[in-house]
């Protein structure tokens, strides 16, 4: 068996990010991936502008507090004024262009109406309520980077900077299959001997979730022939195939021997609980090149667990990320594990009122209930026992479900 970290390094290693790159609409740019730095087009903003609603004013005609000023014009946003004539003030209305001449604008609610204008009730300093031209991002100025997976708040960076679509990959072609004669669909009556097919649901969302196009090939028959046959027609038009189950050792686990006969094996057996019978390689495509190759475990927590931390880094590489590392966070052990592996091993856990970490009490690889209710895992290095007041390594299932 080889490390996660000696497994993850070799997976990023081999990922080169797709080469075909899209022009996509901001509309239509959530969740994809930036191929090139993008760089504003104008000042944002493009005008000294008002912070507030107010009164726009020349601070040497405020000297003291209850000086009354003309109203000379009333600028809402969107209006270019005239420039502000000595000893006036301007209404001005929240990011209206701040007119030549005024250097401070005065928020309504620090002046009242008099009979000859508006008196202000406070001594303002030079630019106090003005949002200054580029303040916020200077024309040429670099905004995103390219391998950033575009967040709802880069779409607003990119339509403030005036940037129409963005120039994107496209989305990886991912094609997955099953193994396992014992597998049912929801819905189908249940047989004795067999279980409803999760997994085929779950990697489905999970692989949409990371923005991937999927194209599912159903449940394979346990047998040589029938999981080279699925290859073979994964392989044609998918960069990436993952399969689940059929991985192990057993005399039905016939996924390894299929793809090292359409292919190649790079790595199998990962010193990891769960997950330890994850392989990695290729399948050859029949009109030249490959299609690279993940094989899951078939028990669900495994296979779920191995896709947020091996399969997800590997696809957003390919999808052209540059930072594919989730965040983790050292908190407070709230539990005792007396019993650790010889593996790293990943812990269903939640985060409690206290900010300590607890454990689900049922930590085996078919227990998908330990899934929906906790909020991360615990990453527990090999032979390390925990007693409470340890501190641990958390990872957030927000981390990495985005």
């Amino acid at each position: 068996m080889i490390s996660f970290e000696t497994a993850l390094d070799h997976l990023l290693a081999a990922a080169q990010p797709v080469a075909e790159v899209r022009h996509a609409p901001i509309t239509a740019a959530l969740g994809r991936v930036l191929a090139k730095a993008q760089a504003s087009t104008v000042d944002v903003p493009p005008l000294d502008n008002s912070a507030m609603d107010g009164y726009a004013v020349r601070v040497a005609d405020v000297a003291q507090a209850g000086v009354c000023l003309p109203v000379s014009q009333r600028i809402p946003a969107g209006t270019v004024g005239a420039p502000l004539q000595p000893g006036t003030a301007a209404r001005i209305f929240t990011g209206a262009p701040v007119p030549a001449g005024a250097d401070a604008v005065i928020m309504q609610e620090r002046c009242e109406h008099g009979d000859a204008g508006v008196v202000i009730n406070h001594v303002p300093r030079e630019g106090e309520n003005i949002r200054r031209r580029g303040e916020d991002i200077a024309s040429g100025n670099d905004i995103l980077p390219a391998g950033r997976k575009l967040r709802a708040q880069d779409i607003a960076l990119a339509a403030s900077a005036g940037l129409p679509e963005l120039p994107v990959y496209r989305r990886l072609r991912v094609g997955i299959f099953f193994t396992g004669d014992e597998l049912v669909q929801p819905g189908e009556p249940l047989p004795p001997g067999a279980i409803y097919n999760s997994n085929r649901y779950a990697l489905r969302a999970l692989l949409e979730g990371m923005g991937c196009e999927v194209r599912d090939l159903g449940t394979v028959p346990d047998s040589l022939a029938a999981t080279r046959d699925a290859l073979r027609r994964a392989a044609v038009d998918n960069d990436l195939i993952v399969t689940s189950g059929g991985v192990s050792v057993g005399e039905e686990d016939h996924v390894k021997p299929a793809v090292e006969a359409e292919g190649s094996l790079a790595m199998w057996k990962i010193a990891i609980k769960p997950g330890k019978p994850l392989a990695f390689g290729d399948v050859r495509k029949p009109e030249g090149g490959k299609a690279w190759f993940i094989g899951l475990p078939g028990n669900p927590v495994a296979a779920f667990v191995t896709t947020l931390m091996l399969v997800r880094p590997f696809i957003l590489r390919l999808q052209g990320v540059v930072d594919v590392q989730p965040k983790s966070f050292a908190l407070r052990a709230d539990y005792t594990w007396a019993r650790p592996e010889a593996r790293l091993e990943f812990l269903r856990a939640s985060v409690n009122a206290e900010g300590g970490v607890t454990l689900y009490p049922h930590q085996g690889s078919a227990v998908v209930t330990s899934l929906c209710a906790t909020d991360g895992l615990v990453m527990n290095p090999p032979g390390q026992a925990v007693q409470p007041g340890d501190v641990v390594r958390f990872i957030p299932y927000s981390e990495l479900l985005a």
